[in-house]
C-alpha cells in the first residue's frame, strides 16, 4: 500500500471515529437504544453515578431535555422585529447546556482543566457534580428528577422562586417522566450492559 493510501485510510478512520462518536443516537427516548449505539457512553454515565451518586436515568433525562444529545446544541438566537437574528439568550452549549460561568466553576472545583462541553464524558460528569452540589446545598435528593432539574435550570440561588414559573415546572415534569421511562428501560438491559464491561471502544 502506498504512503498516500495509508495516510488517506488513517484520515478516513479518524473522521469516521469522530463522526460516529459525536453524531446523535437514533432513538434518544430509549436508554437501552442509546447505550447499544454508544456503549462507551454507558461506561462514562456509570462512572458518574459511582463518583457523584447521580442515577444514570437522571443524567440522560437532563441531557434529553437540554440538548437532545446534540453535542453542538446552542440556544436559538433572539430576533429583532421577529426577523433580524440577534444574540443568543445565554452561553449554554453542548450536551449539558452548561453556561460558561458554571462550567468554569466545575473545572476549577474538579481540577478537570481540559474538560469540554462537547464531550459526553465531561458533560455527564458535570451533571453529576452539579446534582451532588444541589443535594448538599438545597437538600434535594439526587433521585428527585423534578426538583433536581429545576435547580439545574434555574440555578441554586433562584431555585426558591420556581413556583412562580409555570414553564419551568412543566419542563421539570417532562424530565421527571422521561427519567422514569429511562429507569424502566435500563432495568431491562442493565445486565446485558454490565456484561460488556471489558469491551473497549
Amino acid at each position: 500500500m502506498s504512503l498516500m493510501k495509508k495516510q488517506s485510510l488513517i484520515l478516513f478512520s479518524i473522521f469516521f471515529f469522530f463522526v460516529s462518536c459525536s453524531s446523535i443516537p437514533k432513538n434518544t427516548a430509549d436508554g437501552c437504544s442509546i447505550f447499544s449505539e454508544r456503549y462507551l457512553w454507558y461506561k462514562h454515565a456509570k462512572k458518574t453515578e459511582q463518583k457523584w451518586g447521580t442515577p444514570i436515568y437522571i443524567q440522560l433525562a437532563i441531557i434529553k431535555m437540554e440538548s437532545d444529545f446534540d453535542w453542538l446544541a446552542k440556544p436559538k438566537r433572539q430576533r429583532i422585529f421577529k426577523i433580524i437574528p440577534y444574540k443568543r439568550p445565554s452561553s449554554s452549549f453542548g450536551y449539558s447546556q452548561a453556561v460558561k460561568g458554571t462550567w468554569k466553576q466545575y473545572k476549577e472545583e474538579t481540577n478537570n482543566k481540559f474538560a469540554t462541553r462537547t464531550r459526553f464524558k465531561d458533560s455527564v460528569d458535570f451533571i453529576g457534580w452539579y446534582a451532588n452540589k444541589t443535594e448538599k446545598l438545597l437538600k434535594i435528593s439526587q433521585k428527585d428528577a423534578f426538583r433536581q432539574y429545576i435547580a439545574y435550570h434555574e440555578g441554586w440561588g433562584n431555585y426558591k422562586n420556581y413556583k412562580k414559573k409555570q414553564k419551568v415546572i412543566l419542563l421539570a415534569k417532562k424530565v421527571q417522566n422521561q427519567s422514569n421511562k429511562y429507569k424502566t428501560q435500563l432495568n431491562k438491559c442493565s445486565k446485558s450492559l454490565n456484561r460488556k464491561k471489558y469491551i473497549i471502544f
